[in-house]
């Protein structure tokens, strides 16, 4: 759970509907246009064509990257010249399937599902070291693409569900996952090998459990030695964990599908590590004490060595291991402890292209001396390992986000990082300077984006170029390509249409302390004169943040807005990019953290702009925002008048181990922790309108949680709205939908909270 959703899902039934107190209805529902929602989801929010996953050839001459078109979705492969700027189509979907439909099977859905791709086409593409061959999943096929011949050609793989594929570091063979084990498939012969025995659903070779890819951002289960004559691979044992089936009660002749889904307090998935020769034979098992660390979150290699990264189920401790490949007999170089992990950095470790030295981004540790001196800010710190030590560098007066790339030749390190909450920017930075202790502050990062917004950067190999891209609140992603000085040699084409507005938002920081970072939205049509009733768009969990410079997130809540509403969002204690105290001071605190930050930080912006009618406040979110919103008019009704949640966590004993775990704690001894958080013991409280919308195919979050908490109500005989999505999941990619589910929402608003006043 690490996102908040803006498409929202198809609706199916209504149930019951709440009385309202007389003050509360408007004299009539206001007429709605609708017509620029349809449009907002046939365009994916006007995402859909522009180009996404930029890479690199290796001879830095072309940049690569995918495109749909503005109302199709699905993907297409260009190629973007660099010297003349000029763009062409290398590979389409259709060209493939000759006529036929592209079908996934259901292991390719989930796996989207747990990454969050609802598009079509292709989804993803591999490059060789040589940049000769485009390796393209598709359909449950494999393609290679001959850049020079300009030909396609269809790998021989055997009949099964085939997932993750991976060229081989010496571009001569392709791994994948087949039917549960490691194959490997030599382009030479044009010939499949096994590389794995044994693997079945219940032991799975090669795959990464469920927790690892929807909760630590790993979705891949095995590793490519770097000389590409083994394999090092995980082995996940099922053998205990729950398995939670879903079952589409609209079509009842189907079977449920099924899910190991570990809960708190209950068995996880064990797994191990072992190495194995890519002819097969005998895997050689790696050793650590899985007991202390029972999650294997990281893995990576180091020279002719592997290293990982394991974590203890509390996540207070981490310990890196490096592994003697011929034994299984592994040595750990690093442990952490006493931290409260929230979440793990993209792009870490990350090996130095052909060099020595493996960077990380960790948990912080306060025991280091930097630490104590307090030099840093964030969350995250940077480590880096080489053959003279394990060290830690230190980027002062930045939050690390992401670790993007390593220039061996030049000494530097280029990383993601906030500069305040609502922005993202691309640093330079150089840790390799000699230092003479074991922590030593680095030379001050060289900030390479300055435009508010959300960035992000892939570089050459040489680091001669590098495409940027970028979104600020006045405009849409552009990804652009410049060179190492910084100089514009052209741009990725967009075919993408553009909003029709540009979204009327201020991002201000209010309050006392520390204060709340908050997002305003009025109506384009706004009267100072007037007093307007207001929706928080809401979302309040960790990992996420609601209140950013990026034009896209504020298209839906603008056009809410000019129903007659002012939308605010407030990123509360608990989100990213303020720092460990902040990020951390919600353990163990769901139920009330999180909602006296939303209040504190709405009474704020009304203190600060009486235009915001306080007496009528609505509240809206999705997943951890479902939660928050329901949260809001059980227990604090006073200050919110009617809520929509959707896909509600409502009891977190339901929800997976990795996440909960992480910030409330073990069961049974952190029980009152989790009755603390839950919202079925507040199922008598409610005495506001709640409507609460859920997919009934929802894997992450499931169908159960709100059917829990509409059954409490119920029997409470409390009145509520409820919208069952049969068939749908945490995604939402119809665009009917979204048409007639958001107008849904104005209206539900409307009824309960009026129109503007004065």
């Amino acid at each position: 759970m690490t996102y908040a959703i803006r498409f929202l899902l198809p609706c199916a039934v209504l149930v019951v509907v709440s009385p309202l107190a007389a003050e509360d209805r408007p004299a009539k529902e206001q007429p709605l246009d609708t017509s620029y929602l349809r449009r907002h989801a046939e365009t994916r929010g006007f995402m859909l064509g522009r180009p996404v996953k930029p890479k690199f050839t290796p001879d830095g001459k072309a940049v690569l990257f995918l495109r749909a078109e503005a109302r199709v979705p699905k993907l297409r492969l260009y190629e973007f010249d660099v010297a003349t700027s000029k763009t062409k189509e290398l590979l389409t979907p259709e060209a493939l399937l000759k006529g036929a439909e592209e079908h996934l099977t259901p292991e390719e859905k989930a796996r989207r599902e747990r990454q969050r791709v609802s598009v079509g086409g292709f989804t993803d593409y591999q490059l060789s070291e040589d940049g000769r061959l485009i390796l393209v999943p598709f359909g449950g096929k494999l393609y290679t693409y001959d850049r020079q011949k300009g030909a396609v050609k269809e790998l021989s793989t055997g009949k099964g569900t085939l997932l993750d594929p991976k060229f081989s570091p010496d571009d001569k063979k392709i791994a994948y996952v087949l039917d549960y084990d490691v194959y490997v498939y030599d382009l030479a012969k044009d010939k499949e090998g096994r590389v794995t025995t044994g693997g079945t659903e219940m032991k799975p070779h090669g795959l990464a459990e469920f927790v690892a890819q929807e909760e630590m951002n790993r979705f891949s289960g095995y590793w490519w030695s770097p000389d590409s004559k083994s394999i090092a691979y995980q082995e996940t044992d099922h053998d205990g964990v729950e398995v939670w089936y879903v079952a589409d009660a609209a079509k009842p002749e189907q079977p449920p599908s099924n899910q190991f889904y570990p809960r708190p307090g209950k068995k996880n998935a064990r797994v191990r590590l072992g190495i194995i020769p890519i002819t097969g034979g005998k895997t050689t098992w790696v050793k650590w004490d899985t007991k202390k660390y029972e999650y294997l979150t990281r893995v990576g290699w180091w020279q002719k060595s592997l290293v990982f990264l394991v974590q203890s189920r509390l996540q207070d401790k981490l310990a890196f291991y490096q592994v003697d490949s011929e034994t299984g007999k592994s040595v750990a170089f690093a442990h952490l402890e006493g931290i409260r992990c929230f979440g793990f950095p993209e792009g870490s470790p990350k090996r130095i292209r052909h060099g020595s030295t493996v960077l990380f981004l960790l948990p912080r540790d306060k025991s280091w001396p930097a630490h104590k001196e307090g030099l840093p800010t964030g969350t995250y710190d940077l480590y880096y390992m080489n053959d003279a030590a394990f060290r830690l560098g230190i980027v002062p007066a930045t939050a690390l986000e992401k670790l993007l790339d390593v220039d061996e030749k030049g000494h530097e390190v280029y990383v993601l990082a906030h500069t305040d909450p609502t922005q993202l920017h691309v640093f330079r930075v150089d840790p390799f300077q000699p230092i003479r202790h074991l922590w030593q502050r680095i030379r001050e990062p060289v900030q390479m984006t300055r435009a508010p917004g959300i960035h992000s950067a892939v570089f050459a190999k040489d680091f001669t170029a590098h495409v940027l891209t970028s979104t600020t609140l006045d405009n849409m992603p552009r990804s652009t390509v410049h060179k190492a000085d910084g100089k514009l040699i052209g741009e990725l084409p967009s075919v993408a249409e553009e909003p029709p507005f540009k979204p009327n938002v201020v991002i201000e920081k209010v309050g006392d302390g520390e204060g709340y970072y908050t997002a305003v939205v009025r109506p384009r049509d706004f009267d100072a004169k007037k007093k307007y009733p207001v929706i928080v768009d809401v979302y309040g969990g960790p990992l996420h943040l609601q209140v950013v410079a990026a034009m896209r997130n504020w298209l839906l809540p603008q056009w809410l807005a000019d129903q007659g509403f002012i939308v605010v969002s407030v990123d509360n204690r608990g989100t990213p990019g303020r720092g460990e105290d902040w990020e951390t001071a919600i353990y163990q605190k769901f139920g009330s953290v999180p909602l006296e930050d939303q209040v504190a930080g709405l009474k704020a912006l009304g203190k600060k702009h009486p235009e915001m009618d306080l007496k009528r406040v609505g509240i809206h979110g999705w997943s951890f925002g479902g939660y928050m919103s329901a949260l809001a008019v059980l227990k604090r009704p006073d200050v919110y008048k009617a809520a929509v949640a959707g896909a509600p966590v409502t009891d977190w004993e339901d929800y997976d181990t990795h996440y909960t775990e992480r910030y409330l704690g073990l069961l049974p001894e952190s029980k009152k922790a989790y009755e603390e958080a839950s919202l079925l013991p507040l199922a008598p409280k409610l005495e506001r309108p709640l409507l609460l919308v859920h997919g009934t195919a929802d894997d992450n979050v499931y169908f159960r949680h709100t059917l829990r908490l509409s059954n409490a109500l119920f029997r409470a005989g409390k009145d509520f709205e409820l919208l069952p999505l049969p068939g749908l999941t945490h995604m939402v990619p119809d665009p009917v939908v979204t048409q007639r589910l958001h107008s849904r929402i104005a209206r539900f608003f409307q009824t309960h909270l009026g129109k503007p006043k004065g």
